[in-house]
This record gives structure tokens, C-alpha cells and sequence, in this order.
């Protein structure tokens, strides 16, 4: 029966293409994850005008960014049915590939675009503000796995912190792109016009440089040539004889997300932590403008580029992945190669310690007399420490729960977008209320209250997992 049993040769594995190409794949899922995200925050300077001309509040248009995050995490909390998009995917990848998951989200995440940017009434624009979502989301939860397939565990640090970087940089990127799309044009609708011409170039992107890299899969196609080539049916793939119905592998993949989060203590509280970081990211995106237009009298275009500081600090992350990478090598040859997933959460210790400090001293230098730039430089640290804060939940959640990984990173992903999703919605009137200072002071508070979480799950967790019925062994 093995002699009919198909195998990767060098030239169909995806791990032996050559450097550049892998990072020509990678760089271009990086693009469409941060395009995807981007699209998120990129309504921020739009909801004037839409106020104006679709005849509604700002507390409405402000929905377009909650809409679209929900449809990004598809996490719908209204309508269950609208949390089952990322879970339904997982499967359908693992029998049909990456490539179609990527080329019809992509495709649909275009198309829907189109009401968007020449919606005539605000229900439009809204539907099709979470649709997009919906469909943009379906490339992000698969993206990822595109990285892990072309590199070796211990070459896939840098190319995967690249990748964890793009998603982050897209909605600071999202006010810079609208704010100049307000400044150079008299309608709001250019900023969604910018989008699909951007989206239409990364589905070509897709198209023409990203080939399938999901090692069963690509058995799978081998297979189906060979018998096509042959004429011998008995040529097989190890995916084609799977044990289990495609139907089963999707109610599991619906049901073990909420399990996980209902029984399992570790990736509740690391999901929690998750979901406070990423709601104040994006409560930020409504707290500048307020900030620097009131404060200090910026127009819409100078506001977009507030949003510097931020980007500024994720990329110095990024430049010291390396030295964290380092440490984690250190760790492996201490452990003989086994080290217990907390490891992984050292390099959020010291986002957890970044963040408080930046918004402390962003909260401070908000006043007018304040030179503008100094809360600019404030905000450096927040962008970093957000980048080593995520780097350790996501590799934390993958290698600590590794069995059902997948599910896992759903499950956080589900908290996650919830949060971002409500939080901008009452960035408004806490601001109003409390000032710009008190304001920002409240969410530097709230992120000095977490601060202690990743020391206290380096201690605890290998306890909390030793009752999980997901996780890996705890060393």
C-alpha cells in the first residue's frame, strides 16, 4: 500500500523553496493582513462627512469601525451565527488549501467594497462595513499558517514576528491613509475608493505570487495527478483518507473554542488580557483626534500622522525581536530543547511594563501648552509594548495548546474582537466627562492594574495547564 503512497520530493515541499521567494510569499500576506486591518480604523476621519451626508449621528457613523471589527473577528455577539465564520474556515482549509480561502475572501473583500464607498443610505454602509470584515477575517485566520508551512521551527521567529507586526500596523496606519484622503478630498467616500484599489492590487498580488503551502494539501493535488496521469486509482494522500467527515471537523472546530474558554482558567485570563490591550488600541484611534484637534488645533491630515508615534514603536519591537529570540534559543538548549510555553511570556513582561508608562505619560503631556510632539513620542512605548504584549499571546497560546491550537487562537481572537468592538463606542463621552488627562489617566490605569498578569502567569501557569484538557504536557 505505500508504494502508492504519495510524498513531498524536494521540489514540492514547501520548506525547500528558495529564501527569496519565501519572503516574497510572506511579505505579500503580510500586506493583506495589514490592508485587512487597515480597513478597520481607516473610517476614523470619514465619520464627519458620513454624518453629514447619510443624515445620521456620530455615534452611528462611528459603527462603521465596530461593524467591520466585528465582521473582522466575526464575533457578532447579537447574532451567534456570525461568530461561526474563523471556525468554519480552519477545516475547510485543511481539506482544500490556503490558496482558496485567500483568493475568494480576497476577492469578496473587494467586491463588497463597492457599496461602501458609494453606499446611498447608512444601512448600506453599515451591512457592508461588517460584510467586508466577515470576508477580510477569513484571509487572517489563515495567514498565519502560510509562514509556519514555508519555514522550520527554528528559523520561523523572524519571519513570524513580521508577520505579527503587520495586523497591528494596519489600524495605526488606517487614520494617516483617511486622514490625507479627507485633506486632499471633499468627499469621505475617497477614503473607501483608496481602499479598493489597494485591495485590488493585493488580490492580484495573491494571485501571481502566492502558490498553495500546505504540505497535505499539496499531497492531495499530487495524488489527484497522478491518477489523472496514470490511469492507477490507487495512488493516495494521507489527507484522503482522514479519519472522520468534514461535517464533524467543523462542529468541532465551533465547539472547542467556547469549551476551552468556559473550562479552561489559563487561556480565559491570557485571552482577557488580550482583548484590554487591543480595546484600548482602538479606543485610541477616537481618543487622538480628540487630543490634538481640540488640544492643539490640528486639522484632519495632521491628526492622521498623531498616529506616527504609535507605528513607531511597533517597528522598534520589531527590530528587537532578535534579542528576545536570542533568549529563547537559550532556553530551548537549557531545556533540552523542551522549554516549559512560559518562556514565551517574558518578552510580555515588558510590554506589560511599556504600556502603563507610555499612556501615564501621554495622559500628562495632553494639555495645550504641552508642545504636540511630546505626546507623540509618548505614545512610542505603547506601540511597542503592544507588539511584545501580542508577540507572547500568540506564541504563548500556540505552544501551550498546541493540540488544539487552532482553536485556541479562535478563542482568542473571539474575546479580542469583541473588545475592540466596544470600546470606541464610548471613547466619546468617557472623554468628554473626564478630560483628555482623566481620560487617558483611567485607561493607563486600567492597563497598571494588568501589568502584573504575565509575571503572575509565568509563576502559575504550568499549574493552571496541569488540569487542562487541551493543553501540552507542562514541563
Amino acid at each position: 500500500e505505500d508504494r502508492y503512497l504519495v510524498r513531498l520530493d524536494e521540489q514540492d515541499d514547501p520548506k525547500r523553496m528558495k529564501n527569496l521567494q519565501k519572503w516574497v510569499i510572506v511579505l505579500v500576506v503580510c500586506s493583506g493582513a495589514l490592508c485587512a486591518t487597515c480597513a478597520s480604523s481607516v473610517a476614523g476621519f470619514a465619520e464627519t462627512g458620513i454624518s453629514r451626508d447619510l443624515h445620521v449621528g456620530e455615534e452611528v457613523a462611528i459603527l462603521g469601525i465596530s461593524l467591520y471589527v466585528l465582521g473582522l473577528g466575526e464575533h457578532a455577539i447579537a447574532s451567534y451565527c456570525n461568530c461561526l465564520g474563523p471556525l468554519l474556515i480552519g477545516p475547510f482549509s485543511e481539506v482544500q488549501g490556503r490558496n482558496p480561502i485567500y483568493r475568494v475572501s480576497y476577492f469578496l473583500f473587494f467586491a463588497l467594497s463597492f457599496p461602501v464607498a458609494f453606499a446611498p443610505h447608512i444601512s448600506v454602509y453599515l451591512v457592508f462595513r461588517f460584510l467586508t470584515g466577515f470576508c477580510s477575517s477569513a484571509f487572517l485566520s489563515v495567514a498565519g499558517g502560510t509562514v509556519s508551512d514555508l519555514f522550520d521551527d527554528t528559523k520561523v521567529a523572524i519571519p513570524m514576528a513580521v508577520y505579527t507586526v503587520s495586523p497591528f500596523i494596519g489600524p495605526v496606519l488606517g487614520p494617516l491613509i483617511s486622514g490625507y484622503a479627507a485633506r486632499a478630498n471633499t468627499t469621505w467616500r475617497w477614503t473607501f475608493r483608496l481602499l479598493i484599489i489597494w485591495t485590488f492590487i493585493e488580490l492580484m498580488l495573491l494571485l501571481w505570487l502566492v502558490p498553495e503551502t500546505l504540505a497535505p494539501v499539496i499531497l492531495k493535488h499530487k495524488a489527484q495527478r497522478l491518477r489523472k496521469s496514470t490511469g492507477d486509482q490507487n495512488y493516495w494522500a494521507p489527507i484522503d483518507r482522514r479519519e472522520g467527515t468534514l461535517m464533524h471537523a467543523l462542529l468541532m472546530s465551533c465547539y472547542v473554542p467556547f469549551k476551552l474558554l468556559a473550562t479552561d482558567y489559563m487561556a480565559l485570563l491570557i485571552d482577557l488580557w488580550a482583548a484590554l490591550i487591543l480595546g484600548i488600541q482602538y479606543l485610541t484611534f477616537q481618543a487622538f483626534p480628540i487630543i490634538f484637534e481640540q488640544g492643539h488645533g490640528f486639522n484632519v491630515q495632521s491628526t492622521g500622522l498623531s498616529f506616527i508615534g504609535m507605528g513607531l514603536g511597533l517597528f522598534i519591537g520589531l527590530a528587537l525581536q532578535p534579542f528576545f529570540s536570542r533568549y529563547l534559543r537559550q532556553q530551548r538548549e537549557k531545556y533540552d530543547g523542551k522549554p516549559p510555553p512560559e518562556v514565551q511570556l517574558v518578552v510580555g513582561q515588558f510590554g506589560a511594563v511599556l504600556m502603563p508608562i507610555s499612556l501615564f505619560w501621554l495622559a500628562f503631556t495632553t494639555y495645550p501648552h504641552v508642545h504636540w510632539v511630546v505626546p507623540i513620542i509618548a505614545s512610542t512605548p505603547f506601540g511597542t509594548g503592544i507588539f511584545f504584549a501580542y508577540a507572547a499571546i500568540f506564541t504563548y497560546t500556540v505552544t501551550a495548546y498546541r493540540p488544539v491550537a487552532a482553536s485556541a487562537m479562535a478563542a482568542n481572537a473571539f474575546v479580542r474582537t469583541a473588545s475592540a468592538a466596544a470600546f470606541p463606542l464610548f471613547a466619546r463621552q468617557m472623554y468628554d466627562t473626564l478630560g483628555t488627562v482623566g481620560a487617558t489617566a483611567l485607561l493607563a490605569g486600567l492597563t497598571t492594574v494588568a501589568a502584573p498578569l504575565p509575571f503572575v502567569f509565568y509563576r502559575i501557569g504550568a499549574r493552571l495547564r496541569a488540569s487542562s484538557k487541551f493543553t501540552t504536557s507542562p514541563e
